[in-house]
């Protein structure tokens, strides 16, 4: 149980945005707090709290400010009072009409879960519902019947509430003004519990939480029951005991999601109808998407959101903020802002909150709401400059193709080889290649460190290979999008391939005064900027894998997410690949499968893993 409310208090902390559980006299003694059900189309009640400023008047009209939730909106009961409403303590004491409300299935709420509802695009009967349709419906209750409204809606989340504000754009409400997602999934198969389809093991503790149907209205936690309970504080040893995740069924045997993911091991129909970016061909809200550079959980569905609408709807007021945090990190301020060991400055979540998140809502829920709403298209903080950079296109008109090639020698080089030549490691799935050396953050939910870790231990492991260049003799910025063009051979049927870009720190770097782990230094350091895995077996479909040839020659091309980072002279820009990084990312059997769920103990083998020089990695430079 003590497990199961470590996992809870991090779901509340981050995806309701800096929401705590106690009385707070602020809160108390400024909102007045109603609990009401609201009627969907279908007849289904979601269970909604409403705050409203104690001050409101006809002559003092607050705009509505939303968050949908699957993570409960405690404290319930009208006399219960939460310690913070809304974005931020500004916003809060700034003055917002806060709506909060349980989203199907989830807690007081009726109706049935289910995660990541697919969108209906046509809706022709009352039946038809969605998460659009359920935010449209809420929304026309609210500008109608909560007194002192100025019939302007605001809606924000982050993580899985992310997704909700992500879906509820679809509403297309006319009183939904502004929107902001905010570290939102955008496609279970590419974010969160998959990334390009390789599943990550790290989120094995968390199904309980999105897998057991609840048969009452709830005020805590129904399924912990099904909580697993590790005899160990060592990650990866459960994991590498636990053997094939057939063995999971022990655990998650009447787990409806740990069943369907099983179930659908490549991206067919169910996790397609699941996406959202194929959908956003109207929007009418502004739009604000919110990301953090070193997001473990929700890195792609920011950056892939905004890149959709901007695609879809080029006249659409589309806006991109990313800064240097983790998961959720800029929704409360830590004074000095740290990711792993890496210091990036202070009260960086502050001017977020101050200059960037209340600035979008007020011009558009308070002031007329054009498009002249003094942000930028883009706000983007550069981890290795370690400042905020605006633009106004992303990726940046400025920026132009590198190549990066990866040579036989070692070496990583922009020219490209004037001879074949290639180099080559084992992969063992009985001894993969751990993720990190810090075994405390490997039970609970996706670990956030690793993001920015130090390298050094995987590395100088002999099944990782290591590409750098010479000492750079000046700052080069990455900014933009990063393509992996590998040219690979196997042994095997089957493999994954995981690509990291990694800054190399010089030799005289100093330690900062605020590093959490002392027994690191910043000598020498290998930060992790980026890293991604691609299972060659969607190398060309992630609806119908392939099973490599053995030891033939073949293209494994796939996407790491964007960065804006600047190698400084003095640096190196260094590339690691490898084929196992666990227990993030559960282990490819290396012989090919149809469904590696079901993959069992003599399915796992060793195979070599041949990395040929015409290899290279084409990033975005901005000159």
């Amino acid at each position: 149980m003590k497990h199961l409310k470590v996992i809870l208090s991090f779901f509340i902390l981050s995806a309701t945005a800096s929401f705590a559980q106690t009385n707070s006299s602020f809160t108390k003694e400024n909102f007045t707090k109603k609990e009401i059900y609201i009627t969907m189309r279908d007849g289904v009640k979601l269970f909604t709290a409403i705050y409203t400023p104690k001050d409101a008047a006809k002559d003092k009209k607050y705009p509505m400010i939303m968050q949908r939730t699957c993570y409960s909106i405690a404290p319930y009961g009208e006399d219960k009072f939460p310690a913070k409403l809304g974005p931020s303590d500004l916003m809060m004491k700034e003055g917002y009409i806060v709506v909060m409300q349980d989203v199907r299935g989830r807690y007081k709420s009726e109706g049935t879960f289910t995660n990541m509802t697919p969108v209906i695009d046509n809706k022709k009967a009352k039946t038809d519902v969605d998460e659009g349709s359920d935010t449209f419906d809420t929304i026309d209750w609210l500008v109608k019947n909560v007194a002192n409204n100025n019939g302007k809606v605001g809606q924000w989340g982050i993580s899985y509430p992310g997704f909700y504000t992500a879906a509820g754009i679809l509403s297309n409400h006319p009183a939904l003004k502004a929107s902001s997602p905010q570290a939102p999934i955008s496609d279970f198969f590419f974010d969160d519990f998959h990334h390009n389809g390789s599943f990550l093991q790290s989120y094995f503790f968390t199904f309980p939480v999105f897998g057991v149907q609840k048969t009452q209205p709830e005020t805590s936690a129904w399924y912990s029951k099904q909580t697993i309970k590790p005899n160990t504080k060592d990650g990866y040893q459960f994991a590498l005991d636990l053997g094939p995740l057939t063995n999971a069924d022990k655990y998650y045997k009447d787990n409806f999601f740990w069943q369907e993911t099983v179930n659908h091991p490549n991206y067919d129909e169910f996790w397609q109808k699941r996406g959202l970016l194929k959908h956003y061909s109207t929007i009418k809200p502004a739009v604000m998407v919110v990301g953090g550079w070193y997001d473990a959980e929700d890195l792609a569905g920011p950056l892939n959101i905004y890149k959709s609408i901007e695609k879809k709807n080029p006249n659409a007021y589309n806006t991109i903020v990313m800064g240097p945090f983790g998961h959720g990190r800029w929704s409360r301020e830590t004074g000095h802002t740290m990711h792993s060991n890496v210091y990036f400055g202070d009260s960086i979540a502050t001017f977020y909150q101050k200059n960037i998140e209340a600035k979008f809502f007020n011009h558009f829920l308070k002031g007329n709401g054009d498009k002249n709403s003094g942000l930028p298209e883009a706000y983007m903080f550069d981890t290795g400059k370690k400042s905020w950079e605006t633009f106004t296109k992303w990726p940046t008109e400025k920026a132009s193709k590198q190549k990066l090639y990866l040579g036989a020698d070692g070496k990583l080089s922009m020219t490209a080889p004037a001879s074949t030549g290639s180099v080559n490691y084992i992969s063992d799935p009985l001894k993969p290649v751990p993720y990190t050396e810090d075994l405390t953050t490997t039970l609970g939910f996706t670990p956030h460190n690793y993001m920015s870790e130090d390298q050094r231990f995987a590395g100088r492991r002999p099944d990782v290979l290591v590409y750098q260049t010479e000492i750079l003799d000046n700052d080069i910025t990455l900014g933009g999008e990063i393509m992996s063009h590998l040219k690979i051979a196997t042994t095997g049927t089957d493999a994954d391939f995981i690509v990291k870009l990694i800054d190399v720190y010089p030799a005289d770097e100093p330690n900062n005064p605020y590093m959490p782990n002392k027994s690191i230094t910043l000598s020498n350091y290998w930060q992790m900027v980026r890293s991604e895995v691609m299972p060659a077996r969607f190398r060309n479909s992630f609806e119908k894998p392939e099973a490599l040839v053995a030891n033939q020659k073949t293209d494994v091309n796939f996407r790491l997410q964007d960065v804006l980072h600047t190698f400084k002279k003095g640096h190196r820009i260094m590339i690691q690949v490898q084929s196992t990084a666990f227990p993030l990312f559960a282990r490819n059997p290396q012989k090919f499968v149809e469904n590696p769920y079901k993959a069992t103990e003599s399915d796992y083998i060793k195979a070599t893993q041949t990395i040929f020089n015409d290899s290279f990695i084409e990033v975005d430079v901005i000159k």
